[in-house]
């Protein structure tokens, strides 16, 4: 089957809508930053925000998708740290929160073979 030609854009929407909640709404996500990390959680927050935003920028243009997609790629690898904060620390959160929290965890794998194919997908 071909590759679906919207697959590229929709991940970089993802990427974008992810990176403007990052930037326009911090809070939330200062939670999941693992305590590990030096610094202070919100500049963690900013930094991934903008990250995406690039990501998204690069994915949308067929010139730089190829490099941008496997990039985002490593991201969404990069952030499962977080991802598996967010389900520790939701442990005892009501039941919804506390299902879309450990549902996270799983829905990493999609998105990164998502963008593993965007970039093999692409023109070299």
């Amino acid at each position: 089957m071909p590759p679906a030609p919207r697959s590229p854009l929709l991940l970089a929407g993802l990427l974008a809508g992810a990176g403007v909640a990052h930037l326009a709404v911090p809070k939330p996500f200062d939670a999941t930053i693992p305590r590990v990390l030096p610094g202070s959680p919100r500049s963690w927050t900013y930094a991934s925000g903008a990250v995406e935003l690039a990501l998204a920028a690069g994915v949308a243009l067929p010139r730089t998708r190829r490099t941008a997609a496997l990039a985002t790629a490593a991201f969404f690898v990069g952030v499962f740290p977080a991802n598996v904060q967010m389900a520790v620390d939701w442990r005892r959160r009501p039941a919804p929160l506390r299902a879309a929290a450990i549902g996270r965890l799983p829905l990493q794998v999609p998105l990164v073979l998502w963008a593993r194919n965007v970039a093999g997908n692409a023109r070299s």
